[in-house]
């Protein structure tokens, strides 16, 4: 197994194997500030937050390869990511809009708001069948 992670002082995403060696990183460019990765091997994809400049939710192949922005509009600082995937859906809630917001995991369509609050600050998100989990801080 592989682990995937983002370095913030750098803007790269890097995979390791789980104990350490193979380390490399698989997208160093057109990343600002990645936040949080999701990842799902079945399918090969690598999710991920980004707050930058240009606030986005990110998918590629699990090799950094083609690259596409899924979410740009409507969103301010998406933190947790996460995907659900018996329903091939994808998660993230953002701290600026106080929302839990999906997306279909293939295409970005089918956006809809799971949930809205105010002053909730939210930080990471979880999926596990039926249920949604999450944190604020």
């Amino acid at each position: 197994g592989n682990i995937y992670w983002t370095d913030h002082g750098f803007n790269l995403i890097e995979v390791a194997r789980l104990n350490g060696s193979f380390r490399y990183v698989i997208i160093s460019q057109g990343l600002d500030q990645p936040r949080s990765i999701a990842v799902h091997p079945e399918k090969g994809y690598l999710f991920w937050t980004e707050w930058g400049q240009t606030p986005c939710i990110g998918k590629a192949h699990l090799d950094g390869s083609e690259k596409v922005v899924l979410v740009s509009l409507g969103i301010a600082w998406p933190n947790g990511i996460s995907v659900d995937y018996e329903e091939n859906k994808l998660y993230w809630c953002d701290a600026r809009t106080d929302k839990i917001e999906r997306i279909d995991l293939e295409s970005g369509g089918n956006r809809e708001i799971v949930l809205s609050g105010s002053n909730v600050d939210m930080f990471s998100v979880a999926v596990f069948g039926a249920y949604i989990y999450w944190s604020d801080r």
